[in-house]
């Protein structure tokens, strides 16, 4: 049983998005997670606010469930399939990390950026508005978000989902290593 408190192999993962990705496709169904805030919203009743969210979204009710699930999954997995020990990174990874203020602890996310405490700074709120707005406009101007082109478009061969995802790779890499660093 130790095997379950280890990370996956990416063959065994790898095959398993796979096999979830024929599987909606044989349905005739898309995956990607930001499309499910249309829906949500749109179940809220957002749709007597704007046209956007006028479409039948109980069609889609199933991909609200796989944003249940990856929660649900997430924590039971990191509650009952974990150790608790953080994977190991480079020394190069930590010197990095060091060099933009950024303390390499025992966490998946930089506590400079994600605690109760950074939320009091107003640059800190600032660029996870401002980050958080150019996402959700980044995702729905490219028709989807990362998981929606990497898994679902370029497994159906999208030659768009290929330039979205090239366009987030790109994006991804300007951001860290060029702006952050102007940021902070």
């Amino acid at each position: 049983m130790d095997f379950l408190f280890q990370p996956w192999p990416w063959y065994v993962s790898g095959f398993l998005i796979a096999l979830t990705m024929l599987i909606l496709l044989l349905m005739g169904k898309r995956f990607g997670m930001s499309s499910n805030l249309r829906t949500f919203c749109a179940a809220c009743g957002a749709g007597k606010a704007s046209d956007f969210f006028k479409f039948n979204w109980r069609d889609d009710v199933w991909n609200l469930l796989i944003v249940v699930g990856a929660m649900l999954g997430g924590y039971f997995a990191s509650h009952y399939l974990s150790q608790g020990d953080m994977p190991l990174i480079s020394e190069a990874t930590i010197a990095s990390l060091q060099d933009l203020n950024i303390s390499a602890t025992n966490q998946y996310v930089p506590v400079e950026l994600f605690s109760l405490e950074s939320m009091t700074n107003i640059k800190t709120l600032a660029i996870l508005i401002i980050g958080g707005i150019l996402v959700g406009f980044g995702a729905r101007y490219a028709g989807g978000c990362t998981s929606g082109h990497a898994i679902s478009g370029l497994s159906n061969l999208q030659l768009p989902s290929l330039i979205a995802v090239v366009g987030f790779f790109i994006g991804g890499l300007i951001m860290v290593h060029l702006l952050y660093p102007l940021i902070f």
